[in-house]
């Protein structure tokens, strides 16, 4: 019995290890499986090694199929999510493309004009010229036909450069892309709205067929000068049919989208051709016309014949095109989104005084007669100083043309003598200088530069009060070279004047500048004296709203020290005097006025050699009273010498009191507010009480020199300039 016992044992362990053996046969066998065995692999390395590099790279095989499926997962939503929101796009208005008018606002906060475009006349595809659908698909969008509302080549072109540059700056738009922006985006250079507008081209594609996307485009797009839709633009620079338009004619048209303005033939006849020949020559590229059609069509120039009809000028042009202007300059609106996009636009606009200003430009005989093949022109703007409130604007004579050239806000000419306050006077008066102060009035010669009085003569002194009066020349340089001419500079730009290195010199005091001034900025620097020494800034705008009341932007005051106050009063004084008693009489108005006339002479050279010293370039005057400040130019458009002025101060100071005179007819006169910090200057001696002897007897005093001594005689005797 023990003998079988040992013998089922010994059994038993051989069975054992038998299978020991085969299991390891078979782990080798599946290790050799997967990774075969290489020469030195494995050489000095733990026999386990080789078994665990195979689970890692399992590991991240399945790491890396896992992310690719969210990936995959994440993707599907989005696109699902993107399709909703582009089902979900409303473009119900592409059925009624009519741009909304917008409304400017007076200061009371009532209709004053309306800014509408002409009515769109809608043209059928093939009523309008295969060669102006070509020239627009050339320059606008040549894969038109082949993309699917977005050119995702050009899109990637565009962003590339974007990113290259860090802005937003690059086009890349489709034509179905600018239908979406224009009837339903704003034009901000952002990428949601890039989005939106990727968005809204989709819809449309899906909803129109390419031909249908193309007349939506050519009737509603704007063409410029008022216009939109190719039938209103032929009719608006060729007075023709759209069907009429000839390849060039087309050309032209096509080349305006880009940008209205700029390339306008109305505006720029030489960027205009230089466009329009540049649409010619992508249609030749892309085989839309021929080499003998293209040679042909660019050697034609550009004529125009434009209707006269203003459909957008509506009332007060002059005032609604600045603010057009202001829209744009100071709060990025296109001139599109202020004519299309039915805004509400609230200004200062002074209805009452706005008219007085108009209609006195509207009579001929509130100004000097003019040369029968050339008017005389003119610009004015009056503000409420307190404020910098533009009341009223008025920017030219004669016909008025809607976006023409506004003599009062885009007109840089020189500002002759209204310039000294700013520049002379009201910086010496900071340095201590009073209006009795004796100033030089003589012979002189700064470096080679010899200012005359305007009627030729010297009076060897005057004071500063008699040299603003009679507005003498001598006096104001040799002044502006005692207190520096930086000093000069600083107080000018303090109000409001631009002025850069060419300016410093010393011709500045008498209005010399190397670009010039236009009526704007001339009062909106004489409102800060007006104003006890702050500058507003002047404006137009109040705010903007939508049609539905809701603030898109609003105006904020930015005031800022020009001077102390009692030194912008002391000018206003001496600026009285120059009403009352000196070369502004002509603007006296029976009520507190203070002003400066300025006229220009013409320019030194042989044309101008024999009309002399009486010639006159421009004229100015740039006056206030407390409650309003007005600036006034007039002048020849083109100076020439059958064409200038042979009135000085006089013609603009009359038009300035005819304008205030019917603007303040109802409102009671006041007096200049004193400050506080105004000390009022002694008499001269001349006006003191004193035993004054006839003149006979001072001069035979003088002859037997038994007079005052001539120290005491020339002691208040100002010294003329170094190095003369």
């Amino acid at each position: 019995m023990a003998k079988q016992q040992s013998l089922w044992s010994l059994l038993r362990k051989r069975l054992r290890k038998k299978l020991a053996k085969s299991a390891s046969a078979r782990m080798a066998a599946a290790a050799a499986a997967q990774e075969p065995p290489l020469a030195d692999k494995g050489a000095g390395k733990p026999s386990g090694h080789a078994s665990r590099k195979p689970r890692k790279r399992n590991r991240w095989k399945r790491t890396l199929l896992w992310f690719a499926g969210i990936a995959v997962l994440g993707s599907c939503a989005m696109a699902g999510f993107a399709a909703l929101w582009i089902r979900g796009l409303d473009i119900s208005k592409l059925e009624h493309p009519l741009p909304e008018p917008t409304i400017i606002m007076d200061k009371n906060g009532k209709p004053a004009s309306q800014l509408s475009s002409s009515r769109i006349v809608p043209v059928p595809l093939d009523q309008i010229p295969l060669e102006l659908r070509n020239a627009v698909i050339a320059v606008e969008d040549r894969r038109f036909y082949e993309h699917v509302g977005i050119d995702l080549w050009s899109t990637a072109r565009a962003l590339l450069r974007d990113l290259k540059s860090g802005s937003m700056k690059e086009g890349g738009s489709t034509l179905t892309q600018q239908l979406a922006k224009n009837l339903f985006l704003q034009s901000d250079k952002t990428l949601s709205r890039k989005l939106k507008e990727a968005g809204y081209a989709l819809k449309i594609s899906t909803v129109y067929s390419k031909d249908e996307i193309l007349e939506l485009y050519l009737n509603s797009i704007y063409f410029g000068e008022g216009r939109w839709g190719v039938e209103g633009a032929a009719q608006e620079y060729f007075a023709k049919p759209v069907q009429q338009l000839t390849l060039e004619e087309s050309a032209m048209l096509a080349a305006l989208p880009k940008a209205p303005t700029s390339y306008s033939p109305a505006k720029n006849m030489e960027k205009a051709l230089e466009r329009r020949n540049l649409v010619l020559s992508l249609m030749k590229e892309q085989s839309f016309i021929s080499d003998a059609a293209y040679q042909q069509a660019v050697a034609k120039p550009i004529v125009l014949k434009q209707h006269n009809e203003e459909t957008l000028k509506g009332k007060y042009p002059s005032y609604v095109d600045y603010v057009i202007q202001e829209a744009a300059d100071l709060y990025g609106f296109t001139e599109e989104q202020v004519l299309t996009t039915g805004l509400r636009i609230y200004t200062e606009l002074d209805p009452q005084i706005q008219q007085a200003a108009q209609d006195v430009y509207a009579d001929n005989a509130a100004f000097p007669e003019s040369k029968p093949d050339q008017l005389i022109q003119s610009g004015t703007v009056l503000l409420d100083h307190k404020t910098g409130a533009i009341r009223a604007l008025v920017g030219t004579r004669g016909p008025q043309v809607y976006r023409g050239f506004n003599h009062a806000t885009q007109l840089k000419r020189q500002p002759g003598s209204s310039f000294k306050p700013l520049v002379v006077y009201g910086p010496a008066l900071e340095r201590g200088y009073t209006p009795n102060s004796p100033l030089y009035d003589g012979e002189l010669d700064i470096a080679g530069y010899r200012p005359k009085d305007w009627d030729g003569q010297t009076r060897g002194q005057v004071t500063m009060r008699e040299a603003i009066m009679r507005s003498w020349n001598i006096p104001a340089v040799w002044l502006l070279n005692e207190i520096g001419i930086d000093a000069g500079m600083n107080f000018a730009r303090r109000s409001g004047i631009p002025l850069g290195a060419p300016d410093r010199t010393l011709s500045i005091a008498l209005g010399g500048l190397s670009e010039g001034v236009s009526p704007l900025q001339m009062a909106q620097a004489f409102g800060a004296i007006a104003n006890l020494g702050v500058r507003q800034q002047a404006h137009a705008i109040v705010k903007v709203t939508t049609k539905d009341g809701i603030p898109l932007v609003e105006a904020k005051p930015q005031p800022a020290t020009v001077t102390e106050p009692a030194v912008a009063y002391t000018l206003t004084l001496l600026l009285q005097d120059a009403v009352k008693s000196g070369t502004g009489q002509a603007a006296a108005l029976g009520r507190p006025t203070a002003g400066k006339t300025g006229t220009t002479q013409l320019p030194a050279t042989k044309e101008f050699a024999d009309i002399g010293a009486n010639g006159i370039k421009d004229a100015w005057f740039v006056g206030f009273t407390p409650e309003l400040t007005a600036a006034v130019w007039l002048g020849y458009d083109q100076t020439d010498k059958n064409h200038y002025l042979t009135t000085g101060g006089v013609a603009p100071a009359t038009v300035f009191k005819e304008i205030m005179s019917r603007a303040l007819r109802d409102v009671p006169a006041v007096p200049f507010t004193v400050p506080p910090d105004y000390k009022p200057e002694p008499p001269p001696e001349s006006e003191q009480p004193k035993n004054e002897q006839p003149q006979w007897m001072q001069q035979l005093q003088e002859r037997l020199g038994i007079g005052p001594s001539d120290s005491k005689k020339n002691e208040n005797k100002p010294r003329g300039p170094k190095g003369r």
